[in-house]
């Protein structure tokens, strides 16, 4: 009963694997298994009497919102993706008109901190770097 009063905090939870149209966007036919895997994670679904099939699922609550909910089945052939169903398809022109993102990373400059040896040489006087 207090739960659905609004002035009540309901935390966000996320269950499953988070399915982007993005990464959904380079999934294709003929792509193996341990593609497949790089891209999405591992399934959180393999059914032991279907090898051939791989479930992706993904839920989040937000608060007292309803919860939204992605399903993303794969079928396999021998070890290579034939069939993709859910609620999101691949949509190769949603990709292309997707802009391409630069991705850039900034790596500091190592300050490289001297180990025991080093330090115990310039505690005696004996410092290697001179």
């Amino acid at each position: 009963m207090l739960e659905n009063l609004p002035f009540v905090y309901k935390m966000t939870v996320q269950q499953g694997n988070i399915i982007t149209e993005e990464m959904i966007d380079q999934l294709q036919p003929g792509m193996t298994r341990r593609q497949v895997q790089y891209l999405l994670g591992t399934p959180l679904l393999t059914d032991f009497f279907h090898n051939d099939r791989w479930d992706y699922t993904y839920t989040i609550k937000r608060g007292h919102q309803p919860m939204e909910i992605r399903y993303l089945t794969l079928y396999f052939a021998e070890d290579s993706l034939v069939r993709i169903e859910g609620d999101i398809k691949p949509d190769p022109a949603r990709a292309e008109s997707r802009e391409p993102r630069e991705i850039l990373v900034k790596v500091p400059d190592h300050e490289g901190r001297k180990g025991l040896v080093e330090r115990g040489l310039k505690a005696v006087g004996l410092d290697p770097e001179e």
